[in-house]
């Protein structure tokens, strides 16, 4: 695993940088998911960069439901060679592809739903998989949600039809960090028990910690080989908010806001650049 880490420590770089440099933007889940993504992208979905193909016929799909960790799709997407990693720096400037959450209208490769309303990445993504299987297209859709955004109705209606139709080439991970942009999820208000829930609407529960590259990766294998089993699947993801820079760890403080220059450098010293910078 010595190259995933290098790569999702180089992506955690890449979020930082991209964060300071225009003042804006959501470090904290995003340096929570690097791993994650590394994992998904690089090594377990299956996924043509170029040319990119909207449809994704015979390819998997990932859906962004949490779309302003925007900061960790674009550099995975970049990394892996969806369009030119120098573009990263455009991030949310006028004009950019690269916007706060992702849009469709600029046609960025890699991005094929607007999201960041937060709620409508699960239902997308059910759809996603049920066209799959109407053009007996075998491959899997992959999604990603927040703890905090589960407190949406829409994300209960999709769970709840996704176990009755038996969806089962999905697979969603939830971002289980315990904070929202107000607070801990306990306090806004809480989850109570993911599993019970889940299972109570038929669906597979694996569990996984995702910041640990090893586990990230044998609990996607796993979840694969489960699927077109008669039930989706679900991973409830345990992560560290901010996880690689100390000061940002633990903390939904750091859900939205950006480092200044001293706190950059303090970052940049705990996360070398492992493959070069953009």
């Amino acid at each position: 695993m010595p190259e995933l880490k290098d790569i999702a420590t180089q992506v955690r770089r890449d979020i930082v940088r991209m964060v300071h440099a225009v003042q804006s933007g959501h470090p904290g889940g995003s340096l929570g998911c690097a791993d994650y993504f590394t994992a998904l992208f690089f090594k377990v979905m299956k996924h043509t960069p170029q040319p990119f193909d909207m449809d994704a016929r015979n390819q998997d799909v990932f859906v962004l439901s949490n779309g302003h960790i925007s900061p960790v799709y674009y550099s995975v997407l970049a990394r892996s060679g969806y369009f030119p990693l120098a573009e990263l720096s455009t991030f949310r400037k006028l004009n950019s592809r690269l916007q706060g959450h992702p849009t469709t209208h600029e046609h960025l490769p890699g991005v094929r739903i607007a999201s960041g309303s937060l709620g409508q990445g699960i239902s997308v993504s059910i759809g996603a998989a049920t066209a799959k299987k109407l053009n007996n297209d075998d491959s899997l859709v992959f999604t990603l949600c927040g703890d905090g955004e589960l407190n949406e109705g829409q994300c209960w209606e999709g769970i709840m039809y996704a176990g009755h139709k038996k969806v089962d080439n999905l697979i969603l991970t939830v971002d289980w960090n315990g904070q929202q942009i107000d607070g801990p999820t306990d306090k806004v208000m809480s989850l109570g028990d993911l599993d019970a829930k889940f299972f109570a609407f038929g669906w597979k529960v694996l569990h996984m910690y995702g910041n640990d590259m090893e586990d990230v990766v044998a609990t996607l294998e796993k979840a694969k080989s489960l699927t077109g089993q008669g039930q989706p699947i679900v991973i409830l993801m345990k992560t560290i908010m901010g996880k690689g820079v100390d000061f940002m760890e633990g903390t939904h403080e750091w859900h939205g806001i950006a480092p200044n220059n001293d706190q950059l450098a303090k970052a940049m010293e705990q996360l070398p650049a492992t493959l070069g910078d953009y």
